[in-house]
């Protein structure tokens, strides 16, 4: 039996990452294979057997004492436990390949020496553009930026990219700068996983070889989704309320059109956003945090989903799972965002934070002929049940596992 290890900060659905994590973990199980997890303590955790192994919580934005923190900051470069928990987890695992995800700053690249002296494969999905930029989004100041990308990662601490702290700004340009120097990554890991054609290119262009990149695209389980061709008459949006996702400039575009719009989800510009809603008189509910049912059912009623994004997106899983419960999409034209619509099929796209244009293609949609709307919902649909299947993805994915021995 092939033995498969996953690697990722969080064991639960936090983020569109974390469920890759965890849906590729649970695909390989299906399939036959031994799998095991590692992970940061968290209580929001889902159960796991070997939970004992998993590394001691660190979670940002915490009140923590000046010791916690100095700690903290040592293991964001490198950690120890980390090294000392996953040698302990390998004595009982000993698997054949070790898929990492997300470890970034919670259990730390100092992982990948211990795979490699134990002589596991190393696989990394880039969910972001972290290894390329320390700020993950090759987002600053409101512009997309690209000044890291060479090398150049004081420029990280110096336009304080995260979080316009100079402080965590400084400690997160140091940790990229480390593992770029050591070469930690490149050394360590044997392929990184291009969800998108668009960030394949990326990883291309800033000096990694192609031979330990691959492109495999997402996947999703349609089976679990249940379709609505019937158009809605709202568009709606899911996700984080933040400047990169392009949220201001889709409240601002729906109510220029006149149209309906839900907003689902949360993050740091509600409250700023449904004021200016209210105070345009547009018809946009904000409905907060949702999961579950009770999300797909915000999509499936409605006319199309929306996605403004403003940085370089990879593969969003909100593009397929709208189009499993049947509807159409409108994109971003910026990173991988293109790659998934099949414009006048599929999706509508507009340029980037282009008010104008979102507008006008919202009104027109809006007037559109149901009909019209529901055959595109049905294209969708039939995307990702012809090219984002489990079968398509396991396919690939052990095809790739097999090469690596």
């Amino acid at each position: 039996m092939k033995s498969l290890l996953s690697i990722n900060n969080y064991h639960y659905r936090r983020g569109g990452a974390d469920a890759v994590y965890l849906d590729h973990d649970a695909l390989f199980r299906h399939a036959g294979w031994h799998t095991a997890c590692f992970a940061m303590r968290h209580p929001k955790n889902l159960a796991s057997p070997y939970a004992e192994y998993f590394v001691d919580e660190i979670e940002f934005g915490e009140s923590y004492g000046i010791g916690k923190r100095l700690a903290m900051a040592a293991k964001i470069i490198y950690s120890r436990e980390a090294q000392q928990k996953l040698d302990a987890l390998l004595a009982v695992t000993h698997p054949d390949v070790a898929h990492l995800h997300c470890v970034y700053h919670h259990i730390s690249p100092s992982v990948l020496p211990v795979l490699k002296r134990h002589g596991i494969p190393v696989v990394l999905t880039a969910h972001d553009l972290k290894l390329l930029c320390p700020a993950y989004t090759m987002l600053s100041q409101g512009e997309i930026c690209e000044r890291c990308g060479n090398g150049a990662i004081w420029h990280a601490a110096a336009r304080r990219c995260i979080k316009n702290s100079l402080p965590l700004s400084t400690l997160i340009a140091v940790e990229s700068g480390v593992h770029r120097a050591t070469g930690i990554y490149r050394d360590n890991v044997d392929c990184i996983v291009a969800p998108s054609r668009f960030y394949f290119e990326k990883f291309r262009q800033y000096g990694w070889p192609e031979r330990q990149l691959a492109h495999i695209p997402n996947f999703v389980q349609v089976s679990d989704f249940s379709a609505n061709y019937e158009p809605g008459d709202y568009f709606v949006y899911i996700g984080r309320l933040s400047y990169e996702k392009g949220i201001a400039t889709l409240v601002e575009a729906a109510a220029r059109a006149g149209v309906k719009l839900v907003v689902v989800g949360d993050g740091p510009l509600r409250a700023e956003l449904a004021r200016d809603a209210e105070a345009r008189g547009a018809d946009i509910r904000f409905t907060g945090y949702q999961s579950g049912s009770a999300l797909r059912d915000w999509v499936r009623n409605a006319r199309a989903l929306v996605l403004p994004s403003e940085w370089y997106e990879n593969a969003p899983m909100s593009v397929l799972e709208a189009y499993a419960c049947g509807k159409p999409v409108i994109g971003a034209r910026i990173g991988g965002i293109p790659e998934l619509i099949d414009e006048g099929d599929t999706g509508w796209l507009f340029d980037s934070g282009d008010v104008d244009q979102l507008a006008n293609l919202l009104a027109r949609l809006r007037a559109s002929d149901d009909g019209a709307v529901r055959a595109a919902g049905l294209s969708a649909r039939a995307r990702v049940e012809e090219r984002h299947t489990p079968q398509a993805y396991f396919a690939a994915m052990t095809a790739l596992y097999s090469g690596l021995g």
